[in-house]
């Protein structure tokens, strides 16, 4: 574990500690005002690069982006989070990588410990992710059983808690997938992946990534060494339609690919785990 004395580190401290290089990948779409809300204090150190991938926006992200030092990439139609992820990927260069919502209040002094997290559990690697309030959110997901999904959607706090993980102060927790607002890992793990796949436009790229990522038997793992605010402004836990009309068509492709998850209830899908082909967590 990283000492305490890494903590709280300015810029300039942080290139004494020898910070590795980072790349850090940040997709905007009419994110103006959530890159104004979570990046405005954020100082980059010389050895981290922030690379913003701008879907087309209809307002000013592209320059909100730039006065916070970010390179852009602006492109001239919407391809998609998965699309526009793997084009900052491509444009990045440094030993690890970061994908980061908008709304993702990263503090870069943590990335020290976050190396080492990614380091020794030979994986990739989220922080423990909280609301503006300080309370945890759950972005360390168990198996994403549809039944679950749905149930933690319609009631969150009657989902399992098998599903919906939580890393405590200090502790690095094993999950099958963690949400796509923060990944970290090495440039050739996440080569290696894909990184993402391209056929879902938005929303289940992450759970999809976890459970390849599992397949390929690299760990993943939430830390709660480190956490950091995500706004989290999930459109589809509104009412709105065009949402969930988005997220449908990532839903079928995602299941069609994983049917046992459709299948199985987890009750029962728990006791045959390990005949499904596989790891654990």
């Amino acid at each position: 574990m990283a000492s305490t004395g890494k903590r709280g580190l300015s810029s300039g401290e942080m290139s004494r500690v020898n910070l590795e290089s980072w790349s850090l990948v940040t997709v905007t779409y009419n994110s103006a005002a959530m890159l104004r809300e979570y990046w405005s204090n954020v100082r980059l150190p010389s050895e981290v690069e922030w690379i913003v991938v701008d879907n087309a926006s209809a307002d000013d992200s592209v320059e909100v982006a730039r006065q916070l030092g970010a390179r852009v990439i602006s492109l001239t139609r919407n391809v998609g989070f998965g699309t526009a992820n793997n084009i900052g990927f491509r444009s990045s260069e440094s030993k690890f990588v970061g994908f980061l919502n908008p709304d993702v209040s990263p503090k870069l002094e943590d990335l020290i410990e976050l190396e080492e997290v990614i380091i020794s559990t030979a994986g990739i690697v989220a922080p423990q992710l909280t609301n503006p309030d300080g309370s945890l959110q759950p972005n360390g997901r168990g198996y994403p059983f549809l039944f679950d999904k749905v149930r933690n959607r319609l009631d969150p706090s009657g989902a399992d808690s098998s599903y919906r993980i939580f890393a405590s102060a200090k502790e690095d927790v094993p999950v099958v997938w963690f949400m796509g607002a923060v990944v970290l890992g090495t440039r050739e793990q996440l080569e290696n992946l894909g990184p993402w796949d391209e056929r879902f436009f938005v929303y289940y790229e992450d759970s999809d990534l976890g459970l390849r990522a599992a397949a390929a038997g690299l760990p993943r793992t939430v830390t709660g060494r480190v956490r950091w605010v995500h706004g989290w402004a999930r459109e589809t836990s509104k009412l709105a339609v065009g949402p969930w009309v988005r997220e449908l068509p990532s839903m079928v492709k995602f299941y069609s690919r994983y049917p046992r998850l459709l299948s199985l209830r987890p009750d029962s899908a728990k006791k045959k785990i390990a005949s499904l082909g596989w790891p654990r967590p």
